[in-house]
């Protein structure tokens, strides 16, 4: 049996790797398009490559705006424990951040493409770079590559999977759309907020460390750190909020206000409360000398700023009106958005395979027998926190039983 696995990065080793310890007669090749393998795993976290989560396995799929529920099968067979237990168990010691997200003792990616490098050569799992595929031929039971460039793989294949990774435009999908496969356009995931017309850039590298940010108008929000940054505000809080609006924030242009509770309290009676106390315990401090909730001294003095409220009135000459400018001003700041930043390098897509074509029970095609899928050449993506890896590594592994 003659394996072809089209894609040499995170789901493709993974899958390669798989369908080897499953399938020990087969013959694996791997067939990468550029001359560099595992680029993207080079790069992850920083370069230090943030492998999986330590949430609880059986809530893993919520980290998924597209895709989660339909990897529950995948997650069954293959998750976040079983992907340490599996790095730890080729020599790879792993850690465990305060955030929740596993990375490398060495800190350091190349243990990653080390680990997949060696268990291929102790596989006989051959590796071709330079071979870009252009389309998928069926000749039989049997599949042909047609290559750029009239480059030429010897032999055919009895299974394919594809582990292409994601396209940032519909046009790098259209060889696997001809087979049958419903595409969804692709767009951007993960991306931060631009705001040119916001003083709040004049506050770049504050971090808040537990923020809630809402999109107007929907049901859209997310919490976590906040970054705000020169060219505007990035973060986990910011990140998971691009993820899951990733195709509503599309629909308008990357331009759309968004609302941010800097303290994180939806219960704005507890917020009124909690002022109150400060001004009947400090009655004669200044507001610029007393932060509630401890936030950063910059970004206090910027919000006093914005609501006209003087840093040198005293706690108790607020009023009413004046606590309720400073209630507005911590648990509903608007801010107008006007496009976004992606990081090429690390980009991630909403989009691609449909999972309407995908048997997610084995990652089988529904339109091309003996075809599999893996990682981000499907419509599936996560936030950030090492979800996006442990997507490819379930589906490779997945793929990789050939069932």
């Amino acid at each position: 049996m003659r394996i072809g696995i089209i894609g040499g990065g995170a789901a493709g080793f993974f899958s390669a790797i798989a369908v080897k310890e499953s399938h020990p007669e087969a013959k694996v090749v791997i067939i990468e398009k550029s001359r560099q393998l595992l680029s993207k795993v080079k790069i992850s976290g920083g370069g230090r490559c943030n492998l999986t989560n330590a949430c609880d396995p059986q809530d893993l799929y919520q980290a998924y705006p597209r895709g989660g529920r339909s990897l529950k099968k995948a997650f069954n067979l293959f998750n976040n424990k079983d992907c340490v237990a599996w790095f730890e168990s080729r020599n790879v010691p792993l850690v465990t951040q305060d955030d929740s997200c596993i990375f490398p003792v060495s800190q350091d990616s190349q243990s990653i493409i080390d680990c997949f490098l060696k268990e291929c050569k102790r596989l006989s799992i051959e590796i071709q770079v330079g071979l870009k595929v252009k389309s998928i031929n069926t000749v039989g039971d049997l599949f042909e590559l047609d290559f750029d460039k009239n480059d030429v793989v010897s032999g055919s294949f009895d299974k394919l999977i594809v582990t292409t990774g994601g396209s940032p435009k519909r046009s790098g999908l259209e060889w696997l759309e001809v087979l049958g496969h419903k595409i969804e356009d692709p767009i951007p995931s993960l991306f931060t907020f631009n705001m040119p017309d916001e003083a709040v850039t004049k506050l770049m590298g504050i971090v808040v460390e537990n923020a809630l940010v809402s999109l107007p108008g929907s049901k859209l929000k997310s919490e976590g750190s906040l970054l705000i940054t020169h060219w505007g505000m990035s973060g986990p809080a910011i990140l998971k909020l691009s993820a899951f609006g990733a195709r509503i924030l599309s629909e308008k242009n990357y331009e759309f206000k968004i609302l941010v509770n800097w303290v994180n309290e939806v219960n704005l009676d507890l917020v009124i409360e909690n002022l109150k106390a400060i001004e009947k315990e400090h009655t004669n401090k200044l507001l610029a000398n007393y932060r509630p909730y401890g936030l950063p001294d910059r970004l206090w003095q910027f919000l006093l700023e914005k609501g006209n409220l003087s840093p040198q009135k005293r706690w108790g000459e607020l009023g009413k009106k004046g606590m309720n400018k400073l209630l507005n001003l911590l648990t509903n700041d608007e801010y107008s958005v006007k496009g976004k930043t992606t990081f090429r390098d690390e980009f991630v897509t909403c989009g691609g395979v449909s999972l309407k074509s995908v048997d997610m029970t084995t990652m089988q095609s529904k339109k091309v027998k003996n075809l599999y899928f893996a990682g981000e050449v499907l419509d599936i993506d996560a936030i950030t926190g090492g979800y996006n890896l442990q997507a490819a590594w379930s589906t490779g592994f997945l793929a990789g039983q050939l069932r």
